[in-house]
């Protein structure tokens, strides 16, 4: 078996260890008395406060959680969704953060590839893999939102071919030497290529999030990881039960993101909330472990719904749940 991409080493270093990474933008934006602000003074909701992004990056980075993930939401739709993700555009946010911060891996979570051109997201992740030294991850999923299809002049019925030609043709543009797309009718005598090249010769780590309308097995086959949404611990068993006979012998971890809030008093019992828990750090450790003891090798903290200052949230995962899932360094 091939050694893994560094990057994707950090997340996952071993079977069974875990380790923690945050979901931008880092904002309580969710926590119900943010929220009546926010209507008193007509902000709208699901659009983020980015003012300390930078900051709260930094801090992030230095506190040794393992990644920053961003999400791609093309268009703000307060009706049907309601939430504007982190609102910067994902690739300039990611050659931002490459600059600021030094360690943590730089994730998607996911890039909708299937309104994207696929040679253009293939030179920008190659460029913020370049300017982070090798820290990129590359995240995709095939979209949920069926009014952006027709505005990208896509089809949304479509999306799921769109999405395997899509990661064809990125595999295709990060292999050295010339471009070979024998299905656009380009072959490598033509000498086109698409620069920068990823840091490493393997190119940069994919994870398909969700099944992006494929089958188990082509992800299987295809993806260098699976990015799938929070379960119970039950269906979480099921799920990761799957991945790991798919993936068998593979060495491609299952990583999942999860809304938490972390509550003030460490013994706070655990109590399950929308897509994630609520809890204390000492019941957070545990579910942790168990989680880690199903197969997760990553968990991305989605951070939105606590009344807490954010500064305050990360210091405490840092002081009393990262020690317990170090991440590794990179090579």
């Amino acid at each position: 078996m091939a050694s893994p991409h560094p990057a994707l080493a950090r997340l996952a270093p071993a079977p069974g260890r875990l380790t923690l990474g945050l979901e931008l933008p880092l904002d309580n934006d969710w926590d119900p008395a943010r929220q009546h602000a926010d209507r008193e003074a007509g902000r709208p909701f699901g659009v983020p406060d980015l003012t300390g992004h930078t900051r709260l990056a930094r801090l992030a980075d230095r506190l040794g959680f393992a990644a920053l993930w961003l999400r791609d939401v093309p268009l703000y739709d307060p009706v049907q969704f309601g939430d504007a993700g982190s609102v910067f555009e994902t690739f300039t946010h990611l050659g931002h953060l490459a600059a600021v911060t030094d360690d943590v891996v730089l994730a998607t979570g996911a890039i909708v590839l299937p309104l994207r051109e696929p040679l253009l997201v293939a030179k920008a992740a190659a460029t913020v893999d370049v300017l982070s030294r090798g820290r990129m991850m590359l995240g995709l999923a095939s979209g949920d939102r069926p009014v952006e299809y027709p505005l990208f002049g896509e089809d949304f019925q479509q999306r799921g071919t769109a999405f395997r030609e899509g990661v064809e043709t990125l595999r295709a543009a990060w292999r050295s030497g010339p471009l070979e797309l024998p299905r656009a009718g380009l072959d490598a005598d033509r000498q086109l290529d698409v620069l920068p090249k990823p840091v490493h010769r393997a190119g940069i780590p994919i994870a398909v999030a969700g099944s992006a309308q494929q089958t188990p097995e082509w992800i299987a086959e295809h993806a260098d990881a699976s990015l799938n949404y929070p379960r119970d611990l039950g269906a979480l068993r099921l799920k990761t039960r799957e991945w790991q006979r798919l993936t068998a012998g593979g060495g491609k971890p299952y990583l999942t993101p999860m809304v938490l809030h972390l509550q003030e008093e460490p013994d706070a019992p655990p109590r399950p909330i929308r897509l994630g828990l609520s809890t204390g750090s000492k019941a957070l450790i545990d579910y942790l472990a168990q989680m880690a003891g199903l197969g997760v090798a990553h968990v991305s903290f989605n951070l939105r719904p606590n009344e807490r200052p954010v500064d305050d949230v990360l210091h405490e995962l840092a002081e009393d749940i990262l020690p317990h899932f170090p991440r590794q360094d990179l090579a």
